[in-house]
């Protein structure tokens, strides 16, 4: 098979037309330049940037990643060099290379957030805003926006609000929740045009030579083929209320198959993080991989596998192939 991807694979995120679902995860793709390196970035779906915020930040200082079985625990602080800086060099160079752009906000306040969709809204090449609400709320002592349907509401309200009217906007949200489900819809209520499920999980390790925790951070984000299952129950429960808002699925992506599985739950469109870090180019395989799959499952256009798993057994979806039937033997 070629290395580009067939149409079969053409999806769509509500409003946003894009030639695969395949896109990179916040925060793991660097500024673009990096995974640049290894291939070409228009081959994805969409590149979608480490989250932006208002001010330059170092981060929280090390050791701020560790190992974990089948997982990477990560407590970065959100480093970055704040949106002067990007709308002035990182933006610009991804605009320049035709890359379709996700742009990641995150906001310590409500008046944050909006001011950040405030500085997009005039800027050309942005296809979408992810808003994520996984981040700290300093007006809540420190919670995150994500845990509260309020306050998650809040900040969709104010970023819908300031933004350019038409820009797809999705609501980045935490599985640490009693109710995913209740979070999405207020989420949507508020004007989300879709989702991004999920972030990272909370979660702990604790270095048996120093015999302290082994992030100064104490506990951290938990990402990687770990935390996949949940991920997926995510999807799967909020496709199941929510049928008709695109979803993109992330949470321990690694290869073709695991993709499928996000779709078969109802995502429209998933996201390759952790897997960039020891294999930089999984974006396109994990591309050519789900191409494969759907061809061997005979199923002609990827939306035709959106949320197939919520169908009764039995069911057909439209663009399935029939077998072709054997030659007979001379």
């Amino acid at each position: 098979m070629s290395d580009r991807a067939s149409d079969r694979v053409r999806t769509a995120l509500g409003a946003l037309e894009l030639p695969n679902p395949v896109l990179t995860a916040s925060g793991c793709g660097g500024t673009g330049r990096e995974l640049a390196q290894f291939f070409d970035l228009t081959r994805l779906g969409a590149f979608v940037t480490t989250s932006v915020m208002p001010q330059a930040r170092a981060g929280r200082p090390t050791p701020r990643v560790t190992e974990t079985p089948s997982g990477l625990l990560t407590a970065m602080g959100l480093p970055g060099p704040g949106i002067e800086t990007f709308l002035e060099r990182d933006l610009p160079w991804l605009i320049e290379q035709d890359v379709r752009t996700i742009v990641s906000i995150a906001g310590n306040s409500v008046e944050e957030f909006g001011d950040l969709a405030r500085r997009l809204r005039h800027v050309p090449g942005v296809a979408a805003i992810e808003v994520n609400v996984a981040c700290p709320n300093v007006e809540d002592r420190g919670r995150m926006f994500g845990w509260h349907p309020s306050a998650a509401a809040s900040v969709l309200r104010a970023v819908r609000a300031a933004a350019r009217p038409g820009t797809p906007i999705f609501a980045k949200l935490a599985p640490d929740v009693t109710d995913i489900v209740g979070i999405a819809l207020a989420c949507v209520d508020a004007g989300a045009d879709g989702l991004t499920l999920i972030n990272t999980m909370d979660g702990m390790a604790i270095d048996p030579h120093t015999l302290r925790p082994a992030l100064t951070g104490v506990s951290g984000g938990l990402s990687g083929p770990a935390i996949r299952p949940v991920a997926v129950r995510c999807v799967y429960q909020v496709h199941a209320a929510l049928p008709s808002t695109p979803i993109i699925g992330v949470g321990g992506i690694a290869t073709g198959l695991d993709a499928l599985e996000f779709i078969l739950a109802g995502a429209s469109a998933v996201a390759v993080g952790t897997a960039l870090f020891h294999d930089p180019a999984a974006g396109p395989r994990v591309l050519r991989e789900l191409d494969e799959a759907l061809a061997a499952r005979r199923i002609g256009r990827l939306p035709d596998a959106v949320g197939l798993a919520h169908k009764p057994a039995g069911y057909v979806p439209p663009q399935v192939r029939p077998q072709e039937p054997e030659k007979e033997k001379l």
